[in-house]
């Protein structure tokens, strides 16, 4: 089965940001470096997607969306935070790890299939922790790369 979005090593990084805004920075940044993309493009869809209510999901975990021109399939970042920050989350919890994912303009059902797959991996305790404890942005990817084999098949 076609994974639901594209996530490649590159794409995950362990990062410091002091508030949403530099999340949201830093976000764009690597989108725009990892898949070839206008970061005030990226940046300025994800604050508008902000502004309709905080994409923080709860559990330490935010997942800014948003749908881009120039984007052909849905594709992620993952960056955890050295220290948590708070993004206005659901439970008022500061987050820690951030999910980005942009999806083609008239992507539809495809992006919400995406951000229900992402949606998936955190809400898994041992996958949530398991990224909480990863040493460096490598292991990191390696077991979200194994949470988004399992979910997709």
């Amino acid at each position: 089965m076609t994974p639901l979005f594209s996530l490649v090593p590159d794409a995950v990084a362990t990062v410091r940001a002091e508030t949403k805004q530099e999340i949201l920075d830093l976000l764009a940044a690597h989108f725009a470096a990892v898949y070839e993309l206008d970061a005030d493009q990226v940046l300025e869809r994800l604050e508008e997607r902000e502004k309709l209510g905080s994409t923080g999901f709860g559990r330490g975990v935010a997942i800014p969306h948003a749908r881009v021109a120039g984007v052909n399939r849905p594709v992620a970042v993952l960056l955890r935070l050295a220290e948590p920050v708070d993004f206005a989350a659901a439970d008022a919890m500061p987050v820690d790890l951030i999910f980005g994912l942009l999806s083609p303009e008239n992507a539809g059902v495809a992006h919400l299939h995406a951000l229900a797959a992402i949606s998936r991996v955190v809400r898994d305790d041992r996958t949530h922790d398991a990224l909480l404890a990863a040493r460096d942005a490598d292991a990191l990817y390696a077991l979200l790369a194994n949470a988004t084999d399992r979910d997709a098949a």
